[in-house]
């Protein structure tokens, strides 16, 4: 399970972001306002759904953690990703859609007028060096759990079932490049005297956060649907089982992530034939003891003795995986 040290660091990634995105959103509203620019009132949006997405994830981190209970045997890691979800869902309904509107209504309008743009600049400025800093931070944590797991930041990034920090990560960079869309488009408004430009600075940001909206929502559903373990656990719990001087044969393995840092393992085993109902058992609870040992995030062990050359459980395997189980594929007998 992530330990506390995690959990406090990711909630200060949030709380961090929350705090950089409030202000920024403040600044852009009144910037928006002087300067008239469409952009810039795209990048307000965007800045207020950020901050309703970080009030989320602060709700995410909290609700996660509580206790196992009888009515949610396996806990409730996997609200986590539902409120995740919903963040992806702010960021294109609150702020991408907003930034389509602007874009649209700013290239519609034919307006020619010039407007002083000084404000909108020192507001993206300000902007950018706080939206930096709250993307350090989210980096500098996704950099140091990616070398944790040993690999890199973008196999990390699509492997992770913590979207917490990812949706930061996703939301900080979005947020950076929206302001250099923004400074473009206030720029190009202002040597050309025409809104179209700035206009078309809106639409890209809207681009941004949905490409943004769409990645986040992807992985959220995938780990909602129940994806499997990551490799590494896999082949760890595949060494273990095979390893006990009681198991002939791993038949079936079944893995689900019901939380960050929380894995089910199933697996199916094949023991000796000379073994006795209580060696068995207490084989069972070995093993359980051992996958925990040799990775904390297994969460829930069963263990199920079957026989190997069952057909039916053959057939369901190859169903499931479009390849005979494991002993087969290993050729062992």
């Amino acid at each position: 399970m992530v330990g506390e040290q995690e959990q406090q660091e990711s909630r200060l990634t949030v709380v961090l972001a929350l705090a950089a995105n409030f202000g920024i959103a403040l600044a852009k509203t009144v910037a928006a306002v002087i300067t008239g620019s469409a952009s810039m009132a795209s990048e307000a949006g965007h800045s207020f759904a950020d901050t309703a997405n970080e009030v989320l994830l602060l709700t995410a981190l909290r609700r996660s953690r509580r206790p196992a209970d009888r009515r949610h045997p396996f806990g409730h890691g996997t609200e986590r990703y539902i409120w995740s979800l919903l963040v992806a869902v702010c960021i294109f309904g609150m702020g991408a859609l907003f930034a389509f509107v602007q874009g649209a209504q700013a290239i519609l309008s034919g307006e020619t007028e010039r407007k002083s743009a000084l404000v909108g600049y020192l507001v993206l400025a300000v902007s950018a060096v706080l939206e930096s800093v709250s993307w350090r931070q989210a980096f500098r944590q996704t950099r140091q759990e990616a070398r944790a797991d040993g690999q890199s930041i973008l196999a990390f990034l699509r492997s992770t079932d913590d979207p917490t920090t990812k949706s930061v990560l996703f939301e900080d960079s979005a947020a950076l490049i929206g302001l250099a869309l923004a400074a473009a488009g206030l720029g190009l408004h202002q040597a050309t005297g025409s809104a179209v430009w700035d206009g078309v600075a809106s639409l890209l940001i809207g681009v941004v956060l949905t490409i943004a909206a769409f990645l986040l929502g992807r992985t959220n559903l995938d780990l909602l649907i129940g994806r499997q373990a990551q490799p590494r656990i896999l082949e760890g719990v595949k060494r273990v089982v095979t390893a006990a001087p009681e198991v002939e044969a791993l038949v079936d393995l079944m893995t689900m992530t019901v939380g960050t840092g929380e894995v089910l393992v199933c697996a199916r085993l094949d023991f000796r034939d000379d073994l006795g109902a209580a060696d068995v058992e207490r084989a069972c609870v070995r093993l359980s003891e051992e996958l925990r040992a040799n990775h904390p995030e297994v969460y829930e062990v069963f263990l199920e003795p079957v026989p190997r050359d069952d057909p039916g459980l053959r057939r369901r395997v190859i169903e499931r995986y479009g390849r005979p189980p494991y002993h087969w594929a290993a050729g062992e007998r």
